[in-house]
Order: structure tokens, then C-alpha cells, then sequence
């Protein structure tokens, strides 16, 4: 499974390897064929507080570029920054001073990484912060990032999350409105998510955003539930999303978005990318021909995709 899709290329999550050493998930997903991988910033993955960050940064540049891997930098790590509480604090917190650098960290980590995207989200509004305020905090915090990013010349990937503060597409706008519409704030689009909550048909979320688009994350999901699934155990059809991604010109990674699923990662990997490789060729058979240089099938399959074992699920977000 080397051959990659033409147009479209294929990553992973890290943190859908949190029990391997990030040096031994680079290798199994480079082996499984994949082009990228999104690293979730974590303690056991590139620690940005831990000691010698810059001489494990090089070591990791290296690592890529030997694997011919590129990379996006995720920001989405649980217990990091609080080891009681999830995600705590996030940028509406009372003190996001912990959140704000972790966050400009992530960004001098992914320069130097040579990160295509680095991405983050709002966080859920602690239930006594106003929304009002935990509004302007968003904002305050986000710009102090995007300065940073510029500086860097990274871009960033702002992710709508379902049940945070921005959980959809319209959120996204708003903020981006709030900060002046600087051009380096982007979308990271869960394709997943989509489906949980935006009003529109996933195909369509992706052409409404294809200007703005530096990062996808990919995963199955059900209406109305946050629960990232394998392949074919949601309700997603993927050859029309896939389409959609193609015909907006997308050249980012596509990455497959998996945090419950460390406890079988070689073999999901290995379905995930077998699934998208098949769906890549079903959009091809559905809407054109073997000379369209964007979207292309993988050994030249183009049935329909397989619907993949269902793995061990849990309810939730990342």
C-alpha cells in the first residue's frame, strides 16, 4: 500500500498512536503508506515543556524528512496542562496564561518542523464565565496567537469542536470577523464533525470553506453525537466528500482523526488508509475519467469502499 491517491494525501493523528514512541508510529505509518501525519503535542510525543525541546525538534525534523513524511501540529493533548482536569486551561479560562503559551510554543515548534498547519480550537466555557467574556478572552487569546503564527510565517487551522465555544462553521466566521479577518487564521475542518452538527451536507461544508481550508482531519460520525468512528460506521458517504476536497484544489493533509483507537493503531491505520484509498477511487468511477490529475484510485480499484469492523468506541471528542 505505497501508491498514494494523486491530489489528495493521506495522514494520521498521533494521537490515535498514544501508546507507541513517536519515533515507532513515524515508522508504521510511513510503512502503511501514509504521506503525513497530524502530531498531537503531548507528553509522551514531543513534550514542548520537557527539557531539550530544541535538540528533540531537530531530531524529529529529521525523522519526517528521512520517512518523506510532512506534518501538521495539533494542540488537542487531554491532561498536559492540567493533570485533574481535560483540556484545562483553555484560552477562556480566568488565567489562559498556560494555554497562550502553549499555544505560541506550538507555533515555533511547527516553524521549525516545517508544519504545514498548526491548529487549535476554543475550549469549552467553564459554566461560570459568561459567554460575553468568555468571548472577548477568546479573541484576546487568538490574536496574541496569530501574532505569533505571523511572525513565524506558519498559518494557523482554527477548529469549530463540537461543544466548545466555536463548534461550527459559523462560529469560525464570527471569530474571524472579530480579529479583523487576518490571513493567516485558517479553518481546520473535522470532516466528522460535519456531520455531528453542520446544517449543510458534508460535500457542501467542504466547498462553503475551500478558500480558507489549511487543515482536515477525517473520521466517520452520526448526527447529533460526537464520537469520532472507523470508516463505514457512521453515516458518512466519503467519495463525494473526497470529490469535494479535490475539486476545491485542497493540497493540505487529509488526516485520519481516530484519539480512541491507540489500543489497535497499526491495524486501524491500516484499515483507515485502505478505506481511503478505495472511497478516492469510487469518486474518481462516479464523476470522471482515468485522465483527471486530482483524484485517482489506488491499484485501480474503484469499487465501492468496504464498510470496516467496527473498533472499540467511546462517546466523546478528542
Amino acid at each position: 500500500m505505497t501508491t498514494a491517491t494523486a491530489g489528495l494525501r493521506f495522514g494520521y493523528g498521533t494521537n490515535g498512536f498514544a501508546n507507541h514512541r513517536l519515533t515507532d508510529a513515524l515508522a508504521v505509518l510511513a510503512d502503511l503508506g501514509y504521506q503525513g501525519v497530524a502530531l498531537t503535542l503531548d507528553h509522551d510525543h514531543l513534550d514542548p515543556f520537557g527539557p531539550g525541546l530544541a535538540r528533540r525538534v531537530a531530531a524529529v525534523h529529521r525523522r519526517l524528512a528521512a520517512l518523506g513524511l510532512a506534518v501538521v501540529v495539533e494542540t488537542g493533548a487531554r491532561y498536559l496542562l492540567d493533570p485533574w482536569h481535560k483540556h484545562a486551561p483553555t484560552l477562556l479560562h480566568d488565567d489562559p496564561a498556560r494555554r497562550i503559551d502553549f499555544l505560541r510554543r506550538a507555533v515555533r515548534i511547527g516553524a521549525d518542523l516545517g508544519a504545514e498547519a498548526v491548529s487549535f480550537w476554543a475550549g469549552v466555557r467553564p459554566p461560570e464565565v459568561p459567554e460575553s467574556v468568555a468571548w472577548d478572552r477568546l479573541v484576546a487569546g487568538c490574536a496574541t496567537v496569530c501574532a505569533e503564527a505571523d511572525a513565524a510565517g506558519v498559518p494557523l487551522g482554527f477548529e469549530p469542536e463540537p461543544g466548545m465555544l466555536v463548534e461550527d462553521i459559523a462560529g469560525w466566521h464570527r471569530l474571524r470577523d472579530a480579529l479583523g479577518v487576518p490571513p493567516g487564521f485558517g479553518i481546520t475542518l473535522d470532516i466528522g464533525h460535519c456531520r455531528c452538527l453542520e446544517p449543510r451536507p458534508v460535500p457542501d461544508c467542504v466547498t462553503a470553506v475551500a478558500e480558507h481550508l489549511v487543515n482536515v482531519q477525517i473520521d466517520d460520525m452520526r448526527r447529533g453525537v460526537h464520537e469520532h468512528l472507523e470508516f463505514g460506521a457512521g453515516e458518512i458517504d466519503f467519495p463525494p466528500v473526497l470529490r469535494a476536497l479535490a475539486d476545491a484544489g485542497y493540497r493540505g493533509l487529509v488526516a485520519v482523526e481516530l484519539p480512541r483507537h491507540s489500543h489497535a493503531a497499526p491495524t486501524v491505520a491500516a484499515r483507515s488508509i485502505e478505506f481511503l484509498h478505495a472511497a478516492a477511487g469510487t469518486a474518481r468511477h462516479r464523476t470522471t475519467t482515468d485522465s483527471d490529475p486530482l483524484l485517482c484510485s489506488h491499484g485501480g480499484n474503484t469499487s465501492r469502499p468496504r464498510v470496516l469492523r467496527k473498533g472499540l468506541q467511546s462517546k466523546g471528542g478528542g
